[in-house]
């Protein structure tokens, strides 16, 4: 049906959509839960928003609840989990349409879940793909630039955040440690709760990344609310090896490490650069390998990544990531304008500007391989921007099989 519905949209004018569109989504939404039969009001449903973090945390809050017995369902942008079963997210959105979620809800119900952690995404609420869904508790992480472009500023974007916060009355699970806390804090809930990550310092997680200990903390105080005590949620976390594509390990027995994290903003490249610099041991380098999404999206990031990377990196490789439409080198001339740097290296040959750290790659494949070329006993090879997915996106609206973490894998054993 939203398909059906998605045809008429083309043959209308742009501008007499723009006008109804509010009510477009709003019907769309009602349809959907009508639909299947609003299944949200048969079982608890949590959702988290945010810029940083949401898929941690669902990941973190569905496990825990699971390992205190309850069958839960999940939809994060790593993946969709009904109980027993789990299968990637390969649709290039954190929050799927509503007839999709809906149906995600009803099969939920079906096999008897009593839990549904959702990721809620700014332009999921913009387009009400959160409406009729009855959600019991809200999760607020961390606020920074995103989907600029997309909702024309900052505020905007922050509006949609708290629009979400507004719509569920009931928990509200908040951030004290971000600095939009008490504009989050404000809005009116039956029960508000906060946390902090320097709460739970003691938190023995085997992760990577210091900031892990916030997710840890906003799924250890959401698990609360359902009488989960800290000493449960505590042991559950410190016993999870990895995350898909969040500073998730890849170990075929080299002596130096290789990390796949999904980080695309500056903030979250900064924060996982941040917390690598500490393990490195003295002469070791940190090799970062990483790109920008085309298509238009979120433009401004790209000369910021240059500059994060230029701060922290030793050897810098930049490369393709999901093109879309636009032209790969201009993406990449684009994040080398953030550098102060002048020399960009070519691929080949290997020895050439040797005053420069940068490198240009566009195959990812090959920037992998040189990344991991150039690592020694000691140095970390970071790989950033698409984590756990399994597909890069290219021109005309097509979809190449590329997975960051096989890549490295493959790479990693014909050495």
């Amino acid at each position: 049906m939203e398909k059906l519905l998605n045809i008429g949209r083309k043959i209308i004018p742009k501008t007499v959509f723009e006008f109804f569109q509010p009510a477009y989504h709003l019907t769309l939404a009602y349809l959907a839960a009508i639909f299947y039969g609003f299944p949200s009001r048969k079982i608890k449903v949590i959702g988290v928003t945010g810029t940083k973090g949401k898929s941690s945390i669902v990941y973190f809050l569905s496990r825990i609840l699971e390992g205190v017995g309850y069958k839960t369902a999940a939809i994060s942008t790593i993946q969709f989990k009904i109980a027993e079963k789990e299968w990637p997210n390969s649709l290039k959105m954190t929050m799927p349409g509503r007839f999709a979620i809906q149906s995600f809800l009803a099969k939920a119900v079906k096999v008897g879940c009593q839990f549904a952690v959702l990721e809620v995404s700014s332009q999921g609420v913009l387009q009400n793909r959160h409406r009729f869904i009855n959600f019991d508790t809200a999760v607020f992480t961390k606020l920074a630039p995103e989907h600029i472009e997309a909702h024309g500023s900052f505020e905007n974007y922050k509006k949609y955040k708290l629009k979400f916060f507004e719509y569920v009355k009931n928990n509200h699970v908040i951030n004290k440690d971000d600095k939009y806390f008490q504009e989050f804090y404000n809005v009116p809930a039956k029960n508000k709760i906060t946390y902090s990550a320097g709460d739970y310092k003691n938190l023995k997680l085997k992760l990577w990344g210091d900031f892990n200990v916030a997710n840890a903390a906003a799924a250890v105080k959401t698990a609360e609310i359902y009488g989960i005590d800290e000493e449960k949620t505590g042991k559950i976390l410190e016993n999870i090896e990895s995350l898909p594509g969040r500073m998730e390990l890849i170990d075929e027995g080299q002596n130096f490490k290789v990390i796949v994290d999904y980080a695309h903003t500056p903030d979250s490249m900064e924060a996982v650069y941040k917390s690598l610099k500490p393990k490195l041991s003295a002469g070791a380098k940190l090799i970062c390998i990483f790109g920008a999404t085309g298509g238009g999206r979120d433009k401004w990031k790209r000369p910021e990544y240059g500059k994060i990377a230029e701060r922290y990196c030793d050897e810098i490789i930049l490369t393709n990531e999901d093109p879309y439409d636009e032209n790969p080198e201009k993406i990449i001339e684009d994040i080398f304008s953030g550098f102060s740097i002048s020399n960009l290296k070519p691929a080949l040959p290997a020895g050439r500007s040797q005053n420069s750290k940068l490198w240009k790659i566009i195959d990812r494949k090959e920037a992998i391989q040189k990344g991991i070329s150039l690592a020694k006993e000691g140095d970390i090879v970071i790989i950033t921007g698409k984590g756990s997915e399994s597909t890069m996106m290219i021109a005309n609206g097509k979809k190449i099989p590329f997975d960051d973490r096989i890549a490295a894998r493959e790479i990693l054993r014909s050495l």
